[in-house]
């Protein structure tokens, strides 16, 4: 299977919100980076911007600590 290429960018964010994030990525056993591609892809399937089949084979759909399915 080919592996889908990655873009790399910098994000500048307050130290913070680096620490809010870095505990949510810990309570889902994920590394911030994991936590990010998440969040964007949770995002983009709920604005209806890309499709649900899409996130789930990047693994990426799985319920977060207390949600059901």
């Amino acid at each position: 299977m080919a592996k889908e290429a990655t873009k790399n960018f910098v994000l500048r964010i307050d130290a913070a919100t680096m620490n809010e994030l870095e505990r949510w990525a810990e309570d889902e056993f994920r590394s911030v980076n994991g936590q990010l591609q998440w969040i964007i892809a949770d995002a983009l399937r709920r604005s209806g911007r890309t499709k649900k089949k899409q996130s789930e084979s990047h693994g990426m759909d799985r319920p977060t600590a207390g949600e059901t399915r």
